[in-house]
């Protein structure tokens, strides 16, 4: 539901426009006036009365307010649309009001117009995804190579790059484009079955009119209705809620980069950004908290949706009904995320000397590896990993770098030149395979076109 206060915050306007009350009514009344021209290319109804159904179905026509009194006692939105519509029809022309609806159920104008509002959703998905994967490959070949400390338990582990924490990313968001890529076919399909599904009204013009119908709309033609069947739905939501996930663990990721303690990434500076009301010192992750809000908040909504999948025979109740506003809701806060993501990659301050301070901070300790898995190839496994292991206790116990506690082992000393250790203790010269996943996940995302 719309909220002026947080909307430009939680939600992209875009995605708001495609789900705002004239947008949903503006889709069942482009399923109602494509039905009306289907029905009449297949000789069901005179080609005189498309004209003035489909110059009626305008949602601007509409009284929303209205319609909203009477959807809470008819129950659904189309019943009081398709009432009000017919009644502007037979104002122009009553013999074509006749033909309005014929043969189509509340629930196939309000799911296949839910179709049509995800292929607007979807639209904007791929291309802000598109957009943004483009940006996190921006960054991650500028910091292919700038070294960070990697955290495992929220501790320091080895060395890492920012770049590869991006790559990271960016493979993620490479496969969500995928996946959408994929279940797009599956999702934008016509739903128009009557009454129960046979579409016994139309009788031998049933498929026909179907057929056309699927083609006006620019929609897929499933192999029979799907009134009760909501995978196509249920699985695209579950496709937010990953899409979710990757966007919070972006936001997660970032936040804590951000931290004081930490300082070595922050959100692009802007005007009233980030601030505090009492304490100006303050630089908040603003647009990580949007990142993580959402992450948090989906799979609730997924979850919504997949306990609403198991619907009653033909036709649902109360199931169906709370899809309606779920499934909008998780495309307007995806929507969200993505808008802030986009903001944050493109001006991400990057302090590339407080990362080689943070690695410095256990004086060689993160390189402690290196050295051990250098003296094995000497020493054999177990008693390089026991020498380096005492020489970490006994910097660590000193307060001094692990470069003099390993230089003060005769042991050790006798294996490792002064040079060779220097090198071992460098954190640049212990990044592995960084640069090459960065190059790699450009690669794959450079060679998606979807």
């Amino acid at each position: 539901m719309s909220n002026q206060l947080f909307d430009a915050y939680f939600t992209s306007a875009p995605m708001r426009a495609v789900f705002s009350d004239r947008g949903r009514l503006q889709s069942m009344l482009d399923f109602e006036a494509a039905l009306a021209r289907a029905e009449a290319a297949v000789g069901l109804i005179p080609e005189a009365a498309v004209a003035p159904i489909a110059e009626a179905c305008v949602a601007e026509r509409f009284d929303v307010a209205a319609l909203a009194q009477a959807i809470a006692t008819a129950g659904n939105s189309a019943i009081p649309l398709v009432k009000a519509l017919g009644q502007r029809i037979a104002a122009v022309d009553a013999d074509a009001e006749r033909y309005l609806h014929l043969g189509a159920t509340s629930q196939d104008a309000m799911d296949s117009g839910l179709v049509l509002q995800l292929r607007a959703a979807v639209a904007l998905f791929e291309s802000e995804l598109a957009q943004l994967a483009e940006d996190l490959a921006v960054q991650a070949e500028r910091h292919a190579g700038t070294p960070l400390a990697g955290r495992t338990w929220l501790q320091h582990a080895t060395p890492v790059t920012l770049g590869m924490k991006l790559a990271g990313l960016l493979g993620a968001f490479t496969r969500q484009r995928r996946r959408l890529a994929e279940l797009k076919p599956r999702l934008l399909v016509l739903q128009f079955g009557g009454a129960a599904g046979t579409l016994a009204a139309l009788g031998e013009q049933a498929l026909p009119v179907s057929e056309v119908l699927a083609r006006e709309l620019d929609l897929g033609l499933p192999e029979q209705p799907w009134h009760t069947q909501r995978d196509r739905l249920a699985e695209f939501a579950g496709w937010l809620g990953l899409l979710a996930g990757t966007l919070g663990k972006l936001g997660r990721d970032l936040s804590l980069l951000m931290q004081t303690d930490v300082g070595e990434v922050f959100e692009p500076l802007a005007p009233g950004k980030g601030g505090s009301s009492t304490m100006p010192h303050k630089r908040n992750p603003v647009g990580a908290a949007v990142l993580i809000g959402a992450a948090t908040r989906a799979p609730g909504l997924v979850a919504t949706m997949l306990a609403a999948m198991p619907q009653e025979h033909e036709r649902s109740l109360g199931l169906w009904h709370a899809e309606w506003e779920t499934l909008p809701e998780l495309c307007c806060l995806l929507s969200g995320a993505l808008q802030q993501a986009r903001l944050l990659l493109p001006g991400l301050e990057v302090d590339a000397a407080r990362m080689r301070e943070n690695l410095d901070l256990t004086q060689g300790l993160v390189l402690a590896e290196a050295v051990s898995i250098a003296l094995a190839r000497r020493l054999g496994r177990e008693r390089a990993h026991h020498l380096v292991e005492q020489c970490c206790r006994q910097a660590i116990a000193e307060g001094c770098h692990l470069r003099a506690a390993l230089g003060a082992d005769p042991e050790v000393s006798a294996e490792l030149s002064a040079a060779e250790l220097e090198r071992l203790l460098d954190p640049s010269h212990y990044l592995g395979l960084a640069q090459r996943w960065v190059a790699r996940a450009v690669a794959e995302h450079r060679a998606t076109h979807c």
